[in-house]
């Protein structure tokens, strides 16, 4: 795969716009449009930023071990709590905005960073959103802080459990489907995707299963939250709301053992599915630990971001 194949695949992964895709690769649009139809060639440093840009969007076959370590290092070296996130209302309030938004926007939601903004901080009623997205900003909104009011005032005692989840996806789903809170009580199926879903009668049971097995071991908290998440959304226990709920619980086990929590950029939503994939599959779980390291950085940067 030459350049020009790599960048168009960015732009397809990331539904970036070619301005946009020029303001990542630190070049002019006229200079990327010219990669694109020809007319040049980027030099070498150009191109080996097309290739690391094309990696992180579009994702991975396979990861070096020592890389992977490296990843796995600095993430630990990020530290946060939500007593922390509590105290300070510039971070959490950035957390909240941009967690908002491109976890809903994953899930197929057409509001912009703006938008969303208005929506939770100022309070306004857009006319040209559907009602039901505007209730998904609020509501996520409302579900972070009651967890992370949660993870503060249980301090050690807290635990991801079932009441923990059932909780999360009544907030979060408040309004939008009927079953809030609930466990789906029918067969469901993920749009191109080729992973096997849980029989609906057995989600209590996987679910009691997997909770009582996370917290028996977080010794590795990358590899953890990693898999974890991968069985859980493999479960997938709702009926709708599944993906945005398992990753607000991946917020809460980093947070709970006082790291920086995970943050999946919209942009990287190919690579996050295909690594979800490969871990559901194939128990292939070193390319998912190392976006989840990976997210966990892009959070820290989100949040000591001074512009």
């Amino acid at each position: 795969m030459d350049y020009r194949e790599q960048l168009a695949s960015i732009l397809n992964a990331s539904a970036w716009s070619q301005e946009q895709l020029a303001r990542a690769l630190a070049v002019s649009f006229p200079t990327l449009n010219s990669w694109l139809n020809g007319r040049s060639e980027p030099r070498a440093k150009a191109v080996a930023r097309i290739y690391a840009l094309y990696l992180d969007i579009v994702g991975i076959a396979d990861v070096d071990q020592e890389t992977l370590a490296e990843a796995k290092r600095n993430a630990l070296s990020l530290r946060l709590t939500a007593r922390e996130l509590l105290s300070d209302n510039a971070s959490l309030d950035k957390l909240t905005l941009h967690l908002t938004y491109h976890t809903n926007t994953i899930e197929g939601s057409t509001m912009t960073l703006s938008d969303v903004e208005e929506v939770i901080f100022e309070h306004k009623v857009l006319t040209n959103r559907t009602a039901i997205e505007q209730t998904e900003a609020r509501n996520h909104q409302a579900a972070l802080y009651w967890l992370i009011e949660q993870l503060a005032d249980q301090g050690d005692s807290f635990c991801v459990d079932e009441s923990l989840i059932l909780g999360l996806h009544l907030r979060l789903m408040n309004g939008i489907i009927g079953d809030a809170g609930r466990y789906r009580s029918h067969a469901v199926r993920i749009m191109g995707a080729n992973v096997p879903l849980a029989n609906h009668l057995s989600v209590p049971g996987l679910i009691t299963r997997l909770t009582q097995s996370t917290q028996e071991s977080d010794s590795d908290i990358v590899a953890t939250i990693a898999k974890n998440h991968a069985i859980f959304e493999k479960i997938h226990p709702f009926s709708d709301g599944t993906g945005r709920t398992g990753r607000m619980v991946m917020l809460a086990h980093a947070l709970k053992a006082g790291y920086m929590p995970p943050l999946i950029a919209k942009e990287r939503k190919h690579a996050y599915y295909k690594y979800l994939e490969a871990a559901q599959l194939r128990e292939a779980y070193d390319p998912l630990e190392l976006f989840v390291a990976d997210s966990m950085a892009y959070t820290h940067n989100l949040l000591n971001d001074t512009h």
